[in-house]
């Protein structure tokens, strides 16, 4: 028997306005609103929602046999509140089905498993609370930004309770083993890890409808074949890709949509079953362990961190950007809080890669910018400004030591402060059942309770006059 996997992943960043360097100190809104707006809606009306009714009609074909697993950034799901609600709602009808995984990441899709520990931690716990507000599920499996993985971070994310992540099946990390396995982490041996199987979600992803690629055209019983026909002891599949496949990537009358829709019925016919990222952990147990010792992810050949961090524009970008990030967890300033989370956003950076070839298209075709050269300016013109206003709350002449008084300063003050608003709050109950009577007045004596004694003697004069009476 084999399960396949399926996962997805929705992410859209705040694009940002054509910023320029007379603008520092002076304007301080940073987003271009048409660009993300067009976007959003244009993606969603193409793909996120075409997509969603196919996969609501295929669950309804099969039922509880068809499962899925969503990872959906946080600025992602504020943008489609805002700009395409019907989305949501969409999303919402297919979470009721049971049928569909809600998976853990960082709010804004960040490089904070990178680079500031404490902000990496405040972000997973912000993206799922957004989701069981949404949702109604609390995530138990994680997925890093781009699938960004290594012992260290598994470290951290078995220490915040998941059971699982997912990540990719790097050929230069696992070596001769295969990512159809379920393996756990090598720092933190209880936490699984689902791998994907680059060659067979790629072929979705991105050779469905190249007419020149030698498996075409890719049908729905050729590819559970080559599924079905892997060694009988590899039992997952793991296949990962972003929502944009359907109806963006491989537009809809390549036929992806009936492909998809056609999988169960020859799924079934095959023994291959469909199980969500949780349905994986509780069933198989890992094979072996797997150590990561540097950051992979699944962008680029190199499957590393250098889509991100692979030049010095990059490194100085990220760099400065985590410089503040105690300073701004100690505003108050929500305008302040939310440019932070847009500003982390791992797109800005993704904008600024230097690389050529293969890799270098990819990276032009996702970028807003001319050159890389463009995104570094914009984005660090931003950044200054940004950066002038958390200074201006929290000055850089403050060093790290003072500000670390501050900051537990501010902690004991606000658990002084609940510890009150608790006791007055006890207060406020306790006059309350006072008025209503809850509780005895103590000005009043309460009455004397009758003994048998006193009983007795109430009785004895009536008993007399009945004896006077039977005498006469």
């Amino acid at each position: 028997m084999t399960a396949i996997c399926f996962y997805f992943q929705i992410h859209q960043p705040f694009r940002l306005k054509n910023y320029r360097f007379f603008d520092i100190g002076n304007d301080h809104y940073y987003y271009d609103d048409f660009a993300n707006d067009d976007i959003i809606t244009r993606i969603a009306h193409k793909s996120y929602l075409p997509a969603n009714e196919m996969l609501l009609d295929i669950i309804k074909a099969n039922g509880k046999k068809f499962k899925v697993a969503f990872s959906i950034s946080g600025t992602a799901l504020e943008q489609l509140e805002q700009y395409v609600p019907e989305f949501i709602d969409s999303m919402k009808e297919l979470a009721a089905t049971g049928c569909v995984e809600f998976l853990s990441e960082t709010y804004a899709h960040s490089l904070s498993a990178l680079e500031d520990v404490e902000e990496f931690v405040a972000q997973v716990k912000a993206h799922d609370e957004k989701i069981y507000q949404l949702f109604g599920q609390k995530p138990k499996v994680f997925r890093n930004t781009e699938l960004i993985y290594s012992d260290d971070i598994a470290a951290m994310v078995a220490s915040m309770g998941f059971k699982g992540a997912i990540t990719d099946g790097a050929k230069h990390i696992l070596g001769w083993k295969s990512p159809n396995y379920l393996y756990n982490a090598a720092s933190a041996p209880k936490l699984k890890l689902l791998l994907k199987n680059s060659k067979l979600s790629d072929d979705i992803s991105f050779r469905f409808s190249n007419s020149e690629w030698a498996s075409y055209p890719l049908t729905a019983d050729k590819y559970i074949d080559w599924i079905a026909s892997l060694p009988q002891e590899e039992q997952l599949v793991n296949l990962f890709m972003n929502y944009e496949t359907f109806g963006e990537l491989q537009p809809q009358q390549s036929g992806i949509f009936e492909f998809m829709k056609a999988l169960p019925q020859f799924a079934a016919e095959r023994n291959v079953q469909f199980w969500s990222p949780s349905e994986v952990i509780s069933k198989l147990k890992p094979v072996s362990e797997m150590s990561v010792p540097s950051p992979i992810s699944w962008a680029d050949e190199a499957r590393d961190t250098s889509a991100w961090l692979g030049n010095t524009l990059q490194q100085e970008a990220v760099k400065k950007l985590y410089s503040i990030g105690e300073r701004v967890r100690l505003c108050q300033d929500k305008r302040i809080k939310q440019d932070w989370n847009y500003l982390q956003a791992s797109d800005h950076f993704f904008y600024m890669s230097t690389k050529h070839n293969s890799d270098g298209n990819v990276h032009s075709h996702y970028s807003p910018y001319d050159s890389p050269y463009t995104a570094f300016t914009n984005y660090m013109n931003v950044l200054s400004d940004f950066m002038i206003r958390v200074e201006a709350q929290y000055p850089a002449d403050i060093d790290n030591e003072e500000l670390n008084a501050l900051l537990l300063t501010i902690k004991n003050q606000e658990k002084e402060i609940q510890a009150l608003h608790r006791e007055v709050e006890l207060m406020r109950n306790n006059i309350v059942k006072d008025l209503t009577g809850d509780f005895k007045d103590e000005t009043t004596p309460a009455p004397k309770k009758e003994t048998k004694k006193t009983a007795t003697k109430k009785a004895a004069p009536k008993k007399t006059a009945n004896k006077k009476k039977t005498t006469k």
